[in-house]
């Protein structure tokens, strides 16, 4: 059970976050600052910043879930993810600085016009909103684990923190929280790790010896020989085959960094284009220490349960929880506890706002307004958002395996993002800004269809394929409409 000095840690830990947020409320005087911090946030900062929001409550809590009930076959997408950020370092970061661009959508105005920026606006809300209810139902849940709080007065919690913090600093709020978040995940996952392997008999041995006989540390799923009768269909099907697992790391991951403007947010608050190339570059390393503390993790936490069957083990998603508040002494639990709560607070909010009042509210609803009064809309925008955010964060709490399930949701709509920035950035043709638009939806739909024929086992498809479909399918589309565009107005 969790004692006071759990509490205490816990206390001071969002007083810290609350104090950032209120300490930066006198420097927001426009949407420059709320937004973009004037570009003065040095580039060390905005790497840890990176790392916080592409980890989030998801990584602490379901890869040790994955590890323990699974295996490693999860670092497969790490090496395409990182294959990813350096591509986007050097192909998308170069023409945000270029066209000196608030929100990421705005090149796509300056490329195509102003449908295809509302377009990927509006698919990046739904993407963003539904992929961080997720992220925060999950630590929620662990919280309410921990301390014995039922789940909406936990999630409540959540989100008014997030919205007075992000609401009173913006965007120079959220990069040093960020800071603040990632070195509180990542020393209390490691401390975690050091008293999981105390407590198991034979330590790191036990755990390499039992977690690999039970093949939770196998990592490369090298799938069917080439030729064999099930080859084709186990490539369309099992989205952990090496291969399979690489490319869709690198498409599905290119989207996720290079489209998602809450991600790319944080790269756009440094000085100039090399530091936020840079920044990127160097995020992988933060990336791999991050995964090889919560895999090892969970493949202890596997050994731990094996060599005491007597304790109760729930769910998978709520192994690592269940642990702290079983086995962990005080303070040690307080700070793993404060890592899950300040992980779910790292939330959209500053993005959404962003791309609200950048790409729909002031070029189409409210024009030549004073500074004043967009600073004010985004506040406003920072506090909806919040509340969407958590009614859709509950609607999300009947489900299980939380990992894939983010991922599934992203695939909707990342491919065809990803296919119309790819068109901005590769193609010198002037596509048509509503055959983008058009484009865009039409695979969207089609990848709900394929998700939801997948999920009820009408269809054998492999989720991890989405993006890629969505990819190509967006590109195709778009040029073939482009190109009948001219014949059916002279017809």
């Amino acid at each position: 059970m969790l004692t006071w000095p759990d509490y205490a840690v816990l206390t001071g830990s969002i007083v810290v976050l609350l104090a950032i947020g209120f300490g930066f409320t006198r420097r927001q005087h426009d949407t420059v600052d709320f937004f973009l911090a004037r570009r003065r946030v040095p580039g060390w900062a905005a790497c840890l910043s990176f790392l916080a929001t592409e980890i989030s409550a998801v990584t602490i809590i379901s890869v040790p879930a994955t590890a323990y009930s699974e295996n490693w076959e999860y670092v497969q997408f790490f090496v395409g993810s990182s294959i990813a950020k350096w591509l986007v370092a050097f192909l998308f970061i170069p023409a945000f600085y270029r066209y000196d661009v608030t929100t990421i959508y705005e090149f796509l105005a300056h490329r195509f016009g102003p449908a295809s920026q509302v377009t990927a606006s509006i698919f990046f809300f739904i993407t963003r909103l539904l992929g961080s209810a997720v992220r925060l139902m999950v630590a929620a849940l662990a919280v309410s684990i921990l301390m014995g709080w039922p789940l909406v007065p936990t999630l409540t919690v959540f989100v008014l923190v997030s919205i007075v913090y992000i609401a009173l600093g913006g965007v120079t709020a959220v990069v040093w929280t960020n800071v603040f978040q990632a070195l509180m995940f990542l020393g209390a996952g490691l401390l975690t790790l050091v008293f999981l392997v105390t407590q198991i008999d034979g330590g790191v041995a036990a755990i390499l010896r039992v977690a690999g006989e039970a093949g939770r540390l196998n990592i490369v799923n090298w799938g069917p020989a080439p030729g064999a009768p099930d080859f084709w269909r186990r490539i369309v099907t099992d989205p952990n085959i090496v291969w399979v697992a690489l490319l869709n790391g690198i498409v599905g991951s290119m989207a996720a960094f290079g489209t998602d403007h809450d991600l790319m947010q944080r790269l756009l608050t440094v000085e100039t284009r090399r530091e936020s190339q840079w920044t990127l570059s160097l995020t992988p390393l933060g990336t791999l220490a991050t995964l090889a503390i919560y895999l090892s993790l969970g493949a202890a936490l596997y050994t731990f349960y094996v060599q005491h069957p007597q304790l109760p083990i729930s769910r998978p998603d709520e192994i690592l929880p269940h642990f702290v508040r079983q086995m962990m002494p005080a303070v040690l639990r307080g700070l793993m506890l404060s890592a899950i709560v300040l992980a779910s607070i790292d939330s959209p909010l500053g993005s959404l706002s962003a791309s609200f009042v950048t790409d729909i509210y002031r070029p189409l609803l409210v024009r030549n307004r004073p500074e004043r009064h967009y600073l004010l809309v985004s506040r406003v925008a920072v506090v909806v958002f919040g509340l969407i955010l958590g009614a859709i964060a509950h609607f999300f709490s009947a489900f299980d395996r939380i990992l894939w399930l983010a991922f599934k949701i992203a695939g909707v709509t990342f491919g065809s993002l990803l296919g119309v920035f790819l068109l901005g950035l590769l193609s010198r043709r002037r596509v048509a800004d509503g055959a983008n638009a058009i484009a865009m939806l039409v695979m969207a739909v089609v990848n709900l269809v394929l998700l939801v024929l997948s999920e009820t086992h009408v269809l054998d498809f492999a989720w991890s394929w989405l993006v890629i479909l969505g990819t190509a399918g967006t590109i195709a589309l778009a040029l073939v409409l482009s190109a009948l565009a001219p014949r059916a107005r002279s017809g």
